[in-house]
């Protein structure tokens, strides 16, 4: 129990401080004039006074407190490497018996996990929530018990304790790891882009290693193998062979006795982009529909278009001589011949044969189509006719074959069920009919090969594409596209359509009929199948692991299928379905905790430092353990020092007051008659 006097005034400091200057100057007035009882009217004034400040005796009845010490337990992914796990288990166990047995101390035992996303360890993080929850002045010691590799620095706490570090760890350990210096996110398709990497040892490696073993893989097809040197970052030179995400395996072998081989591979994704399409279109003759293409085609920043228009075919004679035309003459053996393997798509725009393409040029263009390029017609009447392309070496590879009619009717294009679960038509057609304007021409085609997504007068094949070899072509019975980018009738989604019809003969992966991709979001990957198919198979999935699990897919459309799936482990995963494959890497580069994972007490020794702290090796035992005053240092050989805080709970409190209203009255009235007699009236 304590007691203090304290005062609790009836009025202000200011007002009590005015009063007791009249009361001594009344006392010094008497004093002069000569009454005998000056002092004793001083003392009623003075009681007065004291009364009016309150004077009262304050008692508390107080309770100890125990200690708190705080013990963060590192359950991290690098605390499982080699015998860390038991090795700190065990320690703790330990260390907390040790606390338990101290007198007046509580031990909070936090355990500390893998943080969200990759974050690493996250140990002050958890430290700075523990401290939020107990009274500061009950802490009496923090311990870490962890290898230090702590990735959350930045939130240093202010402690109110010393702070110690239980280190894992034996003094022998080592590990190999490969690092990823520098990767682009994107690519050129058909340009080198260079990769730096290093292959690093850490710890106390064995001596005498120079060279190493990498493989490189990519799309998890066979790896590539050869020897790099240790310690030294290189670079490796990689092309990509096709558009979208490239994921490039890289991967070094596990040496003995390393701590782990988790860091010794790495994953990198890499989107391959073209750098600029190249696309020529041949204008058979001046029409409303040639500005159409060549407006599409010069929107796009990405497409290097080179447009020819016959405008003076060599049957036309007027008489005018060659030198005095403004025309230029049209390079066809530049074009199909020498540089024909440059361009990514050809356009015929309503052409038909008039002797300026030879026909060993139309073979040519046959064989590039064949051999990958891509050829778009978009017929107009002469299709029909007897100069017809069909009527050309470039016949042999269309898809569909004139019937010499030509239907002059209104109609609205529409969407077949298999163009409904084409990629280049999915989704233009809303599912209760086309709002659209209507073509007014079209070529009858009887379909040979490939694929009718679109049809027009009486379900009649409108747009008809397929594959050659390695190349796709697409065939358009009808000129007049134009007729929607003019908004007749309401017009219609003529600039998509044109645009994925490009895009799929430039063979863009998100166009292709039969694809099976995965993106990833942390651990969780989502999974699209497209297919042109009436339905799926089932789909595998192969895990870093070489297991293989089975997952059920649900259509979410037309063609469209959808999965999503909990990846268990950082690493390359294998997708297949129904002859499809797919790879996918999750995870980052390098997993954040076996970056580094040699155990030290560098990352944490500032704080230490500052906190007055040590550092203790779990294996040699367990420290002792100290009492030491505040701002002492709190470690030393062979132990660990607490510092006690002796903290109380008040759990009464009493107050007396000295000055009762009755006592104050009573010596007041007696002091001024004791005063009054004094002065002689006895």
């Amino acid at each position: 129990m304590t007691a203090e006097i304290t005062f609790d005034p009836l009025l202000s400091l200011t007002l009590i401080a005015v009063l007791a200057a009249v009361v001594l100057g009344a006392a010094v007035l008497a004093w002069a004039r000569g009454l005998s009882g000056w002092a004793l009217r001083l003392l009623a004034g003075l009681v007065v006074l004291a009364a009016l400040a309150g004077p009262s005796l304050r008692q508390e009845q107080r309770a100890t407190l125990s200690d708190i010490v705080l013990m963060l337990v590192d359950q991290s992914a690098s605390q499982t490497l080699a015998a860390r796990a038991q090795q700190t288990q065990a320690a703790a166990d330990a260390l907390e018996a040790t606390l338990t047995a101290r007198p007046n101390t509580e031990v909070r035992r936090i355990t500390v996990g893998d943080g969200a996303d990759n974050s690493g360890t996250q140990l002050l993080s958890a430290l700075n929530a523990a401290l939020a929850e107990e009274p500061r002045a009950r802490i009496a010691g923090v311990f870490a018990l962890s290898d230090g590799r702590v990735h959350d620095l930045d939130q240093v706490p202010d402690l109110p304790a010393p702070m110690h570090l239980l280190q894992s760890g034996v003094a022998g350990d080592w590990d190999r790891r490969l690092i990823v210096e520098n990767a682009p996110a994107f690519a050129i398709l058909g340009e080198p882009v260079v990769l730096s990497l290093r292959v690093e040892d850490q710890g106390n490696p064995p001596p005498g290693i120079g060279l190493v073993e990498l493989s490189l893989s990519v799309d998890g097809e066979a790896p590539f193998v050869t020897a790099v040197p240790l310690g030294q970052t290189f670079e490796v030179p990689i092309t990509l062979s096709h558009g979208g995400r490239n994921v490039i395996q890289f991967a070094v072998p596990e040496a003995a006795g390393e701590l782990t081989a988790r860091n010794n591979a790495a994953i990198v994704q890499i989107n391959g982009v073209r750098d600029r399409l190249r696309v020529l279109l041949v204008s058979g003759e001046p029409h409303p529909g040639g500005r159409t293409w060549r407006n599409l085609l010069k929107s796009d920043s990405s497409v290097d278009l080179v447009h020819f228009t016959i405008l003076r075919p060599p049957e036309k004679q007027d008489g005018v001589p060659v030198a005095e035309l403004s025309l230029i003459a049209f390079p066809t053996r530049e074009l199909f011949l020498e540089k024909i393997d440059d361009f990514d798509l050809i356009i015929f725009d309503r052409y038909k044969r008039r002797g300026i393409l030879p026909s060993i040029y139309l073979e040519n263009v046959r064989r590039y189509v064949s051999d990958g390029g891509a050829v778009l017609v978009a017929a107009g009447p002469d299709f029909a006719s007897a100069d017809s392309l069909y009527r050309s070496p470039l016949g042999t590879i269309l898809p569909g074959r004139p019937t010499a009619r030509v239907i002059d009717e209104g109609y609205q294009p529409e969407v077949t069920d298999l163009g409904q679960r084409h990629p280049v038509t999915a989704g233009l057609q809303a599912p209760d009919g086309p709002d659209w304007g209507r073509w007014m021409r079209q070529v009858q085609l009887a379909p040979e090969a490939g694929s009718v997504v679109m049809s027009g007068v009486d379900d009649e094949p409108l747009l008809i594409l397929d594959r050659v070899g390695e190349g796709r072509i697409a065939l358009l019975g009808s000129d007049q596209a134009w007729l929607w980018d003019r908004g007749f009738e309401g017009g219609g989604p003529q600039l998509e359509l044109l645009r994925r019809l490009a895009h799929w003969m430039m063979k863009e992966p998100e166009l292709e009929e039969e694809t099976l991709s995965a993106s990833a979001i942390g651990q969780e990957m989502r999974i699209l199948r497209r297919t042109l198919g009436e339905e799926v198979g089932p789909l595998s999935i192969t895990t870093p692991d070489g297991d293989v699990v089975d997952v059920e897919m649900l259509q979410t459309g037309p063609g469209s299928y959808e999965a999503t799936y909990e990846g268990p482990e950082i690493g390359l995963y294998r997708l297949n379905q129904d002859d499809v494959e797919a790879v996918i890497g999750l995870g980052p580069a390098a997993p954040r905790e076996f970056e580094e994972t040699i155990a030290s007490a560098a990352p944490l020794a500032p704080l230490m430092a500052e906190a007055r702290g040590g550092v203790w090796l779990m294996e040699e035992g367990t420290p002792r353990l100290r009492d030491v005053r505040p701002g002492r240092p709190a470690a030393g050989r062979g132990w660990l020092g607490l510092t006690p805080r002796e903290a109380t709970e008040t759990l009464a409190v009493t107050r007396l007051p000295l000055m009762p209203p009755w006592l104050v009255m009573l010596l007041v009235l007696g002091l001024t008659l004791a005063a009054w007699l004094r002065e002689g009236r006895r």
